[in-house]
């Protein structure tokens, strides 16, 4: 048996990775499945640069792609259980904050906030990457 008979690639059509990995993976524990998403920046124009450079709407771009790439893997954002958020500025915690709590306002995951120094993506200012969980 090798890591392919229970480990699935989730990989959205239309998502393009810059880089060697997989935007999620999916995980069959039996009677559950678990779910790694990789960090996930706002959209990225042809420059590599994020489509915009206020935080709230990168926040709420970051989160809508969380969301597509756990329906991918037959889940949602309520059965998220762990976030790791990375920002560059930590003044933008507020602004950020108030809009995690608008999709996370069920799943209240176990979380995590790190400041950084710089994205991958020129002007990004959040990344986040989510565990979740969910029944057979």
């Amino acid at each position: 048996m090798s890591n392919k008979d229970f480990i699935e690639d989730i990989v959205p059509e239309d998502y393009k990775t810059r880089g060697s990995y997989s935007p999620a993976k999916k995980i069959d524990l039996g009677g559950f499945y678990l779910i790694f998403v990789s960090g996930v920046q706002a959209p990225k124009d042809d420059n590599h640069r994020v489509v915009t450079e206020d935080v709230e709407e990168q926040t709420k771009l970051v989160f809508e792609d969380i969301i597509k790439i756990l329906q991918q893997a037959d889940a949602t954002i309520d059965d998220v259980v762990k976030a790791v958020i990375y920002i560059t500025d930590m003044d933008d915690f507020d602004k950020i904050s108030k809009v995690r709590g608008e999709y996370f306002r069920n799943a209240v995951p176990v979380s995590t906030l790190i400041e950084v120094n710089r994205m991958t993506r020129d002007g990004a200012k959040i990344e986040i990457e989510v565990t979740a969980i969910v029944k057979k």
